[in-house]
């Protein structure tokens, strides 16, 4: 399998070498040279596998002889060694739950397999590994827990200032050895946005060797495959309309997804859900985009006011607006739409959703609603444990949620951040200075 630049300016790569590299040489996403298609009756089947199963089917279309079978097993069940349940709400609505992993959050299944994915081709060279990641939330977590201690890889986790919850904040920036927080007086976007420069930045390069843990490196986007199967493997009632809804920020979860439909998952629509960032919503619904800066939200993992993954999803579906629209229905929830949906649905059903859950609801229902048919079954991502959002619910919803030990224990340590500038130029100096 080889994959190519959504800027078509570079030569096909190989999969180690996509993953290595992060971000094409023309500043491109890489993308597989073509979807493989699963057999039927593997879908059909797929009640009779595990998790670790299914994962390691769905990788090896893409990694092929890469990483030979006892190495991409090893890989897949130390990486994906924690469930994804798919709880019920009634008769039509169920969540799935990923936040099951050692940072509560989806973006652990990401992390751990690139981390893991990522040790295996380092230690086969004799260089050293500079992994750059922009996060609005949860993904700096997801990946500095799982590169943690990974020897050869350095971690460098930007984050804007202010503009993560307390937890969130303690969970990247309280680890040591490899990893280093960065705190950027700014934006999500700008973190990205430093992010992608110094990938295209030719000095730099020459002196580091860099790559990125974001959703623009296919291998955190190969993961997220995963557990849509499983999602699908739960679900009671197969036979009708079949919907996945998706909070929504930087769109990878989202372009997981539909790669996965593209493979063969009979899903009959994706709900994209946003939260005041609504560009995408918008680019759904006129089929144009306009990139605009992010909004502070109480769902920060989808503050994203220019999502890299769009250009995926354009290459899916050969920028057809038609067919992204016939695939994808979008809408959005303010935060005050956000805080009535975590607390009627405690009411109604005695779940507590995290803020991106409940924006996911929130849009989920009202498309049922508007959208009648008695035979379907719906998904809602739930992508993190409300613990993490306190300040959020316990203060604006009047909920009391029992915060797990594993979160717990990170409070009680002493944040370690480097603040820096949204400047290029700054962020640039601080990187070859590390090497000085």
């Amino acid at each position: 399998m080889k994959f190519y630049s959504t800027n078509k300016k570079s030569e096909p790569v190989s999969f180690e070498k996509a993953v290595m590299a992060g971000l094409a040489d023309d500043g491109g996403l890489f993308m597989p040279q073509s979807i493989p298609e699963l057999d039927k009756n593997f879908i059909d089947q797929l009640e009779k596998l595990t998790f670790q199963e299914i994962a390691f089917l769905i990788a090896q279309k893409f990694i092929e002889d890469e990483i030979s079978i006892s190495d991409l097993e090893k890989i897949i069940y130390a990486a994906i060694n924690f469930p994804a349940p798919l709880i019920p709400l009634d008769d039509k609505i169920s969540v799935l739950e990923l936040f099951h992993g050692p940072t509560l959050a989806f973006k652990d299944f990401g992390a751990r397999f690139m981390a893991k994915a990522m040790g295996h081709f380092i230690s086969k060279q004799y260089r050293e590994l500079n992994i750059l990641v922009a996060t609005s939330g949860d993904t700096g977590s997801a990946v500095a827990n799982g590169f943690y201690d990974t020897p050869g890889i350095n971690v460098f986790i930007l984050y804007p200032k202010g503009k993560v919850s307390h937890i969130q904040e303690m969970q990247l920036t309280t680890l040591d050895k490899n990893v280093t927080a960065l705190e950027i007086d700014g934006t999500f976007d700008d973190c990205q946005r430093l992010v992608k420069s110094s990938f295209v930045d030719t000095e730099l390069n020459k002196v580091l060797t860099l790559s990125s843990a974001n959703s623009i490196n296919f291998a955190r986007l190969l993961p997220q495959m995963f557990y849509y199967f499983e999602a699908y493997k739960q679900i009671e009632n197969r036979f009708g309309e079949i919907f996945f809804c998706v909070p929504s920020g930087n769109l990878g979860n989202l372009t997981a997804g539909l790669i996965a439909k593209k493979m063969g998952l009979p899903v009959t629509k994706f709900i994209a859900a946003t939260n005041a960032n609504t560009g995408f919503a918008e680019y759904i619904r006129t089929g144009s985009f306009i990139p605009r800066n992010s909004i502070l939200t109480f769902s920060n993992a989808m503050d994203v006011g220019n999502p890299s993954n769009l250009e995926r999803i354009r290459e899916l579906y050969f920028n057809n607006i038609s067919d992204i629209q016939k695939n994808i229905y979008s809408d959005s929830a303010d935060d005050i739409e956000t805080l009535k949906t975590i607390k009627s649905v405690y009411d109604k059903h005695g779940y507590i959703l995290d803020p991106h859950g409940a924006v996911g609801y929130f849009v989920l229902n009202n498309y049922l609603q508007n959208h009648g048919s008695n035979n379907r079954s719906a998904v809602l991502l739930e992508t993190a444990h409300p613990a993490k959002f306190l300040d959020v619910i316990e203060k604006e919803v009047k909920l009391n949620i029992e915060i797990p030990e594993r979160l717990m224990n990170c409070l009680s340590k002493e944040k370690k951040s480097v603040p820096l500038s949204a400047n290029y130029s700054q962020f640039k100096d601080y990187l070859l200075s590390i090497k000085k």
